[in-house]
């Protein structure tokens, strides 16, 4: 599936100083508790979004080309091979390490002509993508290395068939009855940084899937230096068991800080609620002599009702604020693509509910596998940017309309996702000039294997 819903950070530490149940290598001298795991992946993707091309001659000279569904020229492909390993060195100390691998099989100029991820076109590639040591003393667990992290400006985006990690620090603390205080350190990551991109292109692509070209989280085998550092600290509270309250703050040195604010209500009778407030403040000359400091905000609102094991159904509202300085929109992630944990983040379009002056709705409706014979689910969602698209009649609103429909099944251990992308942005697929974009459909497949 393409969105993974994860755990926060105690979470993932509790996963990793009590990974396995068996000893299952202490017998040999080597460490207990030790456990492999791992997955295979295959994913396609086709659309029939234009490239932009003219024809060169004839009764259609001049016309510009649209796309074919499963022609190999409007389509990526790619299997991913990950094997990871966890073990309890000692007591209360543990360490992980997992490894990925990247291919075409081939397919390249076959079947597809582009990849989901890679450094250099369609090169295989390998890299350790988490190597970490983890420690608990007391109720405090303590984790560094290179891991993957799921905060809410910070994280690992599980779209694309490898997830963007990060070399960093963190420390997370229960001593507090019903309360988890985090802290974390970044230095480095895979992915690219955000608000640098935005700087340079000035948030005209914001990391949104254009077409059928490569796409890549930065440079996948090649760490570099996340900002110039970053620190996050956080705390969620539940004492009240229906509702749970988060707050973070982050500081990129020298460049921006950041803070997020939600809260979320599940009733018994299935309705849940939620709102969430963020901003982010960019400091003068950041990344760019030309950068002035300056500030936004985004606000965000849910409401749902779900069924228990048959159905779920939401409705989402947000509202970024209008910086009028430098542009910048709030509440996108600060690493990879600027995915957003916004309600109302599109299902495949990233980077539009988040910019500048930017209203944006989402509705989403998912049965269970255990009420249909699979799981079936619609995602719609529209935004509109004011003054954020120079069209033929010069700045106008930037329009974003997206429905997803979506089959997916488990069968043991082999996951199968089915889906139907319906896109229409005014910057993406246009076909004439300085027309605003047509639709246009996408189709999509994965497999995973879990072992």
């Amino acid at each position: 599936m393409k969105l993974v819903k994860m755990s926060l950070l105690a979470a993932t530490l509790i996963a990793s100083t009590a990974y396995a149940t068996e000893d299952t290598n202490s017998t040999y001298g080597g460490p207990s508790n030790f456990e492999v795991s791992g997955d295979a992946k295959l994913f396609y993707s086709t659309d029939d979004a234009g490239d932009g091309t003219t024809l060169g001659s004839g009764s259609q000279s001049g016309t510009e080309t649209s796309g074919k569904l499963f022609d190999k020229n409007y389509a990526i492909g790619q299997a991913a091979a990950k094997l990871g390993a966890t073990a309890d060195l000692t007591e209360n100390v543990s360490a992980g390490v997992s490894i990925i691998a990247l291919s075409t099989l081939g397919l390249e100029n076959q079947l597809v002509s582009g990849v989901w991820e890679t450094t250099n076109g369609t090169d295989d590639s390998f890299w350790f993508d988490q190597v970490w040591l983890a420690g608990t003393v007391g109720k405090t667990t303590g984790k560094v290395g290179r891991m993957e992290l799921d905060t809410p400006l910070v994280f690992s985006e599980k779209w694309s068939i490898a997830t963007n990690t990060f070399e960093a620090a963190l420390v997370v603390n229960q001593d507090l009855p019903d309360t988890t205080l985090y802290g974390a350190y970044v230095g480095g990551s895979n992915s690219g940084n955000i608000l640098k991109r935005s700087v340079i292109s000035a948030m005209d692509a914001q990391g949104s899937v254009n077409g059928s070209g490569d796409v890549t989280v930065g440079s996948a085998t090649n760490f570099h230096q996340f900002y110039k550092g970053a620190y996050a600290i956080g705390g969620e509270n539940n004492s009240w068991k229906p509702l749970k309250a988060q707050a973070w703050y982050y500081d990129a040195t020298s460049v921006a800080s950041a803070y997020w604010l939600e809260a979320d209500l599940t009733l018994d009778m299935g309705l849940t609620l939620g709102a969430q407030f963020t901003g982010m403040s960019i400091k003068n000359g950041a990344m760019d002599s030309t950068l002035t400091s300056s500030s936004n905000t985004a606000f965000a609102a849910k409401v749902g009702y779900v069924m228990k094991d048959k159905f779920s159904i939401s409705g989402a509202f947000s509202q970024t604020g209008n910086d009028k300085d430098n542009n910048f929109g709030a509440g996108m992630n600060l690493a990879a693509y600027g995915q957003s944990k916004l309600y109302t983040e599109a299902w495949w379009n990233y980077g539009y509910i988040t910019r500048n002056d930017t209203m944006s709705y989402n509705v989403t409706a998912t049965t269970s596998q255990k009420l249909t014979w699979a799981q079936l689910g619609i995602y719609f969602t529209q935004s509109a940017s004011k003054d954020a698209f120079t069209g033929a009649q010069g700045v106008e609103d930037l329009k974003m309309t997206e429905v997803t429909a979506e089959a997916a099944k488990s069968f043991g251990p082999l996951d199968v996702g089915l889906y139907y992308i319906m896109t229409k942005a005014d910057d993406l697929n246009q076909q004439k000039a300085v027309k605003k974009g047509d639709a246009y459909n996408t189709v999509q497949a994965y497999l995973t294997y879990n072992f």
